[in-house]
């Protein structure tokens, strides 16, 4: 698995749709994440985000989620998911979640930020 389909993998881990920032389809029905997908080689900290994204009049089902997810990088023994030539190690960023608004006012979005470090010669 390549360092993209290993931040792929990672992301749909949650039972929810997870998309590339950049390749939401215009099909897409909440709730998802999108996320980041940078990358980098050994000694190169990435920082990245993701979005839960819910449709709501309530921040629970979200913030639930997004506690879920927290847990899991905690949990992780050690944080890192097996890629192709080494290993990606996750760690959670300060701060890890933050509410955001949006225009529409039936939708809800939790930002999360993560450090990533691709152990890994290139």
């Amino acid at each position: 698995m390549d360092k993209a389909q290993a931040l792929q993998t990672f992301w749909s881990s949650f039972d929810l749709p997870a998309y590339d920032v950049n390749s939401v389809p215009s099909t897409a029905q909440m709730p998802y994440i999108t996320y980041e997908a940078s990358t980098d080689s050994f000694d190169n900290q990435v920082s990245l985000n993701a979005s839960l994204w819910y449709r709501s009049s309530s921040w629970e089902e979200i913030t639930k989620k997004s506690e879920e997810i927290a847990r899991s990088i905690v949990k992780m023994n050690p944080p890192t998911v097996e890629i192709d030539g080494g290993r990606m190690y996750i760690t959670k960023e300060t701060p890890f979640a933050q509410r955001m608004g949006d225009e529409e006012r039936s939708i809800r979005r939790i930002v999360m930020m993560i450090d990533v470090e691709f152990m890994t010669e290139t």
